[in-house]
C-alpha cells in the first residue's frame, strides 16, 4: 500500500520580509537554526523613500581635474623661448638648455610645445657647435673684425691700397661720404697709394689729425709711385682723414689719394710703381735716384744768405748721397739696352758730386752758389733722361715749383673729411 507525502511545513509566523537578492542567504527550510528576524528600518515621514535594489544609493560627483573637452592645454612658454633662442642663433647654449627643460615640464603637466621645444634645442646645439668652430679657426675674430669695419660705415670708405674710384654725384674737393671703386686702367677722380692707421682714444684735433696725414702720406706717396717723373703737374695729393663725428664710431683711417689738381678731371691708367709692377733694373734705378731726390728735397728754408752753414751742410749730405747713387748703379748688373746710358748717368753723377762737395766747402754766399748752380745743372739732366727712356720709365722731366715745395705733384696740402 502506498504511503502517502509528508505534508507542507507551516508557514512561518509574523509579517514576511523580501529577500535582499544581494544580501547574505536566508535559512531555507527545516535546520538547526531557525530564521532569525531582521529589523525593520523606520518609515521616514512624508513621501515615501525610492525603493528596489539600488534604493538609496548615492550618484557618483566627478572633480574638477578635467578641463572642458573644446579648452586645448596651454603651450609651454619655455618651449617658446627654446625655439626663439634656436633660430636667432643667440645664446645657443641657453636655447638648448631651455629646449631640454621644456621637455620635462611638457611631460610633467601635459602641455602642448614639444615639438617647439626639440626644434629649439637642436638649432641651438647646431648654433653651438658653429660657435666653437668659429672660436677654434679664428673666424669668430673675423667676423668682430668685419662688424666693428661695418660700424664705421663710411668713415674709411672701405677703400685700400691700389684702389681707385669716384665720387657719386660730387668731387674729391670737399667733405667725401661715399665712393665706387672702379678699374684703374680707365678714368677715375682718385687713386689710394696708402692708408694710414691712427691710434688714441679721443679725437685729438683736426690740425693733429692735418699733420699726421701730411707727414705718413709724403712717405707713402714715393713707395707707391717710385717713378715721380709719371706725377705729372696735373696730380695732386689728397687726404681723406676722420672727422670727429666719425672718430666716435671707431674711424682711425687716413687715406692717401692721387686726384687731379682741379680736384673734379678723371685720372687715367694707374700711377702705381713699385715692386708690383716694375723689372729688377727699374726698381734699381728709381731706388738710387729716389735716394738722391729725398736728400735735394731736405734744402734749407733759409737762403744761404740768412744761413749759409746750413746750406753748406746740406751741399754735404747731398754730395754723399749723389756717391750713394753712383755706387748702387755701378754695383749693379743690367740689360744690355741699359748698360751704356747707365754708365754714362754715372760719370754724370761724378762730376755733380765734385760740384756739391765744392760748394759744402765755399768760403763766402758768392762762392756757394756758383757751385750750387753747376751741380744743380746735373740733377734731372740728359744722361738721366738717357737712361730712363732705355729702362722704359718716364722720361719727362717734373716741374719744379720756384718756392721749392717739390716737384711732380701740385703740393700735399689736400686734406678732405671722410
Amino acid at each position: 500500500m502506498s504511503i502517502p507525502p509528508a505534508p507542507p511545513p507551516p508557514p512561518p509566523s509574523g509579517p514576511q520580509q523580501p529577500q535582499d537578492p544581494y544580501g547574505p542567504p536566508q535559512p531555507q527550510g527545516p535546520g538547526p537554526y531557525p530564521p532569525q528576524p531582521q529589523p525593520q528600518p523606520q518609515q521616514p515621514h512624508g513621501p515615501q523613500a525610492p525603493q528596489g535594489p539600488y534604493a538609496g544609493a548615492p550618484y557618483a560627483v566627478w572633480g574638477q581635474g578635467y578641463l572642458p573637452l573644446n579648452r586645448p592645454a596651454p603651450v609651454n612658454g619655455v618651449a617658446i623661448a627654446a625655439l626663439v633662442l634656436g633660430v636667432l642663433c643667440f645664446l645657443p647654449a641657453v636655447g638648448l638648455v631651455l629646449g631640454v627643460v621644456a621637455l620635462m615640464q611638457i611631460k610633467k603637466r601635459g602641455e602642448r610645445g614639444a615639438g617647439m621645444a626639440i626644434g629649439g634645442a637642436v638649432l641651438s646645439a647646431l648654433g653651438l657647435a658653429l660657435w666653437v668652430l668659429a672660436l677654434a679657426t679664428g673666424g669668430a675674430s673675423a667676423f668682430w673684425e668685419g662688424f666693428k669695419e661695418g660700424a664705421r660705415g663710411n668713415s674709411s670708405l672701405s677703400l685700400v691700397k691700389g684702389d681707385c674710384f669716384d665720387v657719386p654725384g660730387d668731387s674729391v674737393d670737399g667733405d667725401v661720404y661715399d665712393v665706387d671703386t672702379v678699374d684703374c686702367a680707365g678714368e677715375h677722380e682718385g687713386e689710394v697709394f696708402g692708408v694710414v692707421t691712427l691710434s688714441g682714444g679721443s679725437y685729438p684735433g683736426d690740425a693733429s689729425v692735418a699733420d699726421e696725414a701730411e707727414e705718413k702720406c709724403y712717405t707713402l706717396e714715393t713707395e707707391y709711385a717710385m717713378d715721380t717723373w709719371a706725377l705729372t703737374e696735373e696730380v695732386d695729393v689728397y687726404h681723406l682723414t676722420p672727422t670727429r663725428e666719425s672718430w666716435e664710431w671707431g674711424d682711425r683711417q687716413i687715406v692717401c689719394v692721387f686726384t687731379h689738381t682741379d680736384g673734379e678731371s678723371p685720372l687715367t691708367g694707374s700711377l702705381r710703381s713699385d715692386a708690383t709692377t716694375l723689372t729688377a733694373d727699374q726698381m734699381a734705378f728709381l731706388e738710387a735716384m729716389n735716394d738722391l731726390d729725398g736728400t735735394l728735397y731736405e734744402e734749407p728754408e733759409e737762403y744761404a744768405e740768412e744761413d749759409l752753414d746750413a746750406n753748406k751742410a746740406w751741399a754735404g749730405d747731398v754730395a754723399d748721397a749723389t756717391a750713394r747713387q753712383a755706387g748702387a748703379l755701378n754695383g749693379h748688373t743690367w740689360q744690355a739696352a741699359a748698360r751704356e746710358p747707365v754708365a754714362a748717368l754715372v760719370k754724370d753723377l761724378g762730376k755733380a758730386g765734385k760740384e756739391w762737395t765744392a760748394a759744402a766747402t765755399a768760403a763766402d754766399v758768392d762762392t756757394f752758389y756758383e757751385h750750387y748752380d753747376t751741380a744743380y745743372e746735373h740733377v734731372d739732366g740728359a744722361a738721366t733722361v738717357t737712361a730712363r727712356k732705355a729702362l722704359g720709365l718716364a722720361d719727362s722731366p717734373p716741374v719744379y715749383e720756384e718756392d721749392g715745395e717739390g716737384g711732380g705733384t701740385g703740393g700735399s696740402d689736400g686734406g678732405l673729411d671722410v
